[in-house]
This record gives structure tokens, sequence and C-alpha cells, in this order.
């Protein structure tokens, strides 16, 4: 029979996580006794406790979006359920499933109690510049430029800091040495864009970077990608962009660009210059090539107000 899990990320938000152990095990004892508990274990036996249970287990996840990504194949893999209780720095795919806000208790029986529904994953396979091979699945994001230089600043900044802000004093010391990179994007046999760019993410959930709408239209359900992509932008056009994007208003401008897609390739022209990445704010690495695809209703979430 399906079993359910609970586990506890202590090191998400910067440790504070942590503090809610005690709390999640009093609650499980009085209300889910049969629901295991991990909170002090590494990710790999967390990994290893899931991948052991029967098909179909819920899987409760406190954390972020960081969180999550490490446990998604896993998740995938299993045909299991994740219900998700926001405890990260990063909580975007809570704002998906509209699980942002909650305490940890209302959150926590909604992870453990609620209906479950599909959502889409996307995948990335990407070639680094020594010609050997990467691959990852991604709930939220899978960032290629600018954006995954933040994603780097962001995991060596303050740890008294998270959420947005922490995002936004990442973004203002990545302005310092602000690039661009040639990319070239192709879906479907046409090009996209083969120009010097800022950034070129692949969106999933309507927010990335810890609630930033970029692409406010975007579904997690309807088996396509969301493609972002900023073309040229110098340091004070970066800078006066950010409120833009913040408040949502960055796609009327003339070098912002969306598609919706199943399936994309990007390329950075310059062998020199590979483009670093990132899926759901975790730190990637370089690549020459990254090839992006949709994975229509890959997982099963628990979704507040949907059937």
């Amino acid at each position: 029979m399906p079993a359910t899990l609970l586990v506890l990320n202590p090191n998400a938000a910067g440790g504070r996580a942590a503090r809610l152990a005690p709390l999640l095990q009093q609650w499980l004892a009085q209300h889910s006794p049969d629901t295991g508990f991990i909170s002090d274990g590494t990710i790999v036996h967390a990994r290893e406790r899931i991948a052991a249970l029967p098909r179909g287990s819920r899987i409760a996840i406190a954390g972020g979006d960081g969180t999550i990504h490490q446990f998604l194949q896993v998740l995938h893999d299993g045909g299991h359920v994740l219900g998700v209780v926001p405890a990260g720095s990063g909580n975007d795919m809570a704002r998906a499933l509209g699980v942002f806000g909650m305490s940890w208790e209302p959150a926590l029986q909604h992870a453990l109690k609620g209906a479950a529904s599909a959502m889409d994953l996307g995948q990335a396979d990407w070639t680094r510049t020594d010609g050997t091979q990467g691959r990852a699945i991604f709930a939220s994001s899978l960032t290629a430029g600018f954006d995954s230089s933040v994603v780097l600043r962001t995991q060596q900044g303050p740890q008294w800091l998270y959420g947005l802000p922490r995002y936004l004093l990442a973004t203002l010391r990545e302005l310092a040495q602000l690039r661009n990179w040639h990319l070239c994007v192709q879906s479907g046999g046409r090009t996209l864009h083969d120009d010097p760019a800022l950034f070129c993410s692949t969106l999933n959930t309507p927010t990335f970077g810890s609630g930033m709408p970029a692409v406010p239209h975007a579904r997690i359900d309807d088996g396509l990608l969301d493609l972002l992509v900023a073309g040229r932008f110098g340091r004070l056009p970066t800078l006066l962009m950010l409120p833009r994007l913040l408040a949502g208003w960055h796609l009327g401008h003339a070098r912002v660009q969306t598609h919706a897609l199943q399936e994309l390739t990007i390329d950075s022209v310059d062998a020199h210059a590979p483009v670093p990445l990132a899926a759901d704010g975790e730190y990637l690495g370089e690549a020459q090539q990254v090839q992006i695809r949709c994975l229509p209703r890959a997982l099963s979430v628990v979704r507040k107000g949907f059937p």
C-alpha cells in the first residue's frame, strides 16, 4: 500500500526551517502517526527512503524550490504524489500550487490530505565545454545567462537574508560584472533568437526568483514551457528593467519576447563563452548547448483550489 512521508530540509531558508522540526513531529504524532518523518538526514538518505516506498506514495516536502528540485527525479520515477509545505528562500513552486503564504500547519494538513492532480515538468540535457553531458528535470524554471549568474551569487550570499531581498541583492552584485552571451535559440526548425542576450530562461511556473512574475500567463498543466528571452542589455537598462520585472510589466519591452513551446535548443555561439545554467534556483554550471523539453503531466501534486 502507498505510504506517506514528510521530509524537512533543516538547511532551507538559511537554516531557519530547522526550527519547524519539533513542531512537525508533534503534529504528526497527534494527527498522522502513520506518516514517516525525516528531518536530520542528508538529501541522499532521504532520496533512498523515498525510492524504497511503494509506487504512488505521498511525499510532503517542507522546504523551498531547491529542496523540491533535489527530489524531483525520485518522485517522478516512483510515481509519487508531492505536497509542499513552503519553508524555503524561494517558494515559486508553492506559489504555483496555491499554498504560498500558508502557515506550516494548514499547509501540512493540505499536503497530506488534499486531492492531487498532474503537472508538467521540464527536462534539460546539456553539453559542457569539456564535452561531458548533464541532465536534470525541473519544476519551476531552467535559466540560462544572467539569471543563472544571479542564482550562483544568491547561494553565496549572507545566510541571514532570504526570499526576494536575497535575490535582489545578488542581482545588484551581478550588475557590477554584467555580461551578455551570443545565444542561438531554436525550436521546431525555427530560429527564435540569434544575437547577444542577457538571459534566455524557460519557465513552467508563472514566477521565478522568489516571486518575480516572469511569465504571468504560464501554467503548470498546459503541456508547454514558456521561453522568456531578454536581448542585449547594458547595466543601466538592466537596472531600469528590474522594477518592470517585479511588477510584471517587462513583457511589453521591445527586447523581451516570450514563446510557448514543447521543446527548444539553446546554443552559446562563442566557444569561449559558455552560458551558465540553473534549475529551480540550483546552479548547474556552464554549458555550450542545452536541449529543453516539456514532460507533460509528469508529476502528481497537491494543489489548493484544484480538483
